[in-house]
């Protein structure tokens, strides 16, 4: 079958090419029935976009770069299920690069990205990046960026992240709730936008709550599988010891409940733990672990959103603003309330 072309669109609906174009590209100047109509007869026609002809025609490729620090983290894998729906739909290429959380690694993958003529980039920084000269080089050369998750505010781009401190602010809330007092802080590098949102809402809910900040609570690590037993030695050993544990990350919480276990320390009878993502698992653990949920596949689909309105150079894209993401809460064995409680946050 001879693939459908905008012209046999336009026949179809008997408008103009240049109208189905538009409407194709989600063009503020088309009013919403007519987008309606061209994208149900594309559909009905089996319509693709000719990325070859799309890149003869132009400088564009329809292709974007999408670089995390990781494919394999659940957060992450989400996010870009999102970026790919979206992106599709408005017939772009989704080209992903993985960090693994080096800042070598990352300024690779933008040269690679740039080598293959993406139109934009959106990027969740990794946990070596405290520099984003390279970053900011790219972007004096034009180049349309996003941020989402883990941004720099040195960057003037659009960026989309979760409620990271309101999300803190309600684990660490709920454990004062349930009678917890010395709550332990594990978190990742502190360079990082989400553990310092994170410990800023950590420590708003201690002096909401009448608690002092113990800097002694808190750890600051990396997501090194070894590295999460030391930390909690560490802090048990402190007098008195912690009655609770929050960390920046199910990531760590998983570490942090493994330590624990291992020590023979009861959870949640001696210690409560909550994490923040909610990997899938996190039900099936034993106990079940208490998390804040971030809403992975709703921050990919409006970050993506930005950076194709940013590359189209529409009228109504947005001016460089931080988009927060409600986050929720799930209340598990892990923290002694019951399961299946949903809380907002």
């Amino acid at each position: 079958m001879e693939a459908a072309t905008l012209k046999d669109i336009a026949r179809e609906l008997n408008i103009s090419v240049s109208t189905v174009s538009r409407a194709l590209r989600d063009s503020y100047e088309i009013n919403a029935e007519t987008k309606r109509l061209v994208m149900e007869c594309a559909a009905r026609l089996h319509y693709r976009p000719n990325p070859i002809a799309l890149s003869l025609k132009g400088s564009s490729s329809k292709a974007i770069a999408v670089v995390v620090p990781q494919i394999a983290n659940y957060y992450f894998s989400q996010a870009i299920n999102g970026i790919e729906e979206v992106a599709n739909r408005r017939g772009y290429d989704v080209l992903i690069f993985q960090t693994h959380e080096t800042y070598e690694r990352e300024v690779a993958n933008l040269r690679q990205a740039v080598a293959r003529r993406v139109d934009g980039v959106l990027i969740s920084l990794s946990s070596e990046t405290s520099d984003t000269s390279h970053l900011q080089e790219l972007q004096q050369h034009g180049m349309p960026i996003v941020q989402f998750d883990r941004v720099s505010g040195e960057l003037n781009t659009p960026r989309v992240v979760a409620d990271n401190f309101g999300g803190a602010f309600a684990a660490t809330d709920h454990l004062i709730k349930t009678g917890r007092r010395r709550i332990a802080h594990l978190t990742i590098q502190p360079w990082l936008s989400i553990t310092q949102e994170r410990l800023a809402g950590y420590r708003a809910a201690l002096e909401q709550n009448g608690l002092p900040y113990d800097e002694s609570l808190v750890r600051f690590g990396t997501f090194g599988p070894d590295e999460v037993g030391p930390l909690v030695d560490e802090l048990m050993a402190l007098t008195p010891r912690p009655d609770a544990f929050f960390t920046a990350s199910d990531r760590l919480a998983l570490g942090c409940l493994a330590a624990l276990r291992q020590r023979r320390i009861a959870i949640p009878e001696e210690v409560s733990l909550v994490g923040f993502t909610n990997l899938t698992v996190a039900d099936m653990l034993s106990p079940s672990l208490s998390t804040v949920v971030q809403p992975a596949m709703e921050i990919g689909q409006e970050a993506v959103s930005r950076l194709l309105d940013l590359i189209e150079l529409k009228h109504r894209a947005a001016p460089p603003t931080t988009i927060t993401i409600p986050t929720t809460m799930v209340l598990r064995e892990s923290s002694q309330l019951a399961v299946g409680r949903f809380e907002e946050v």
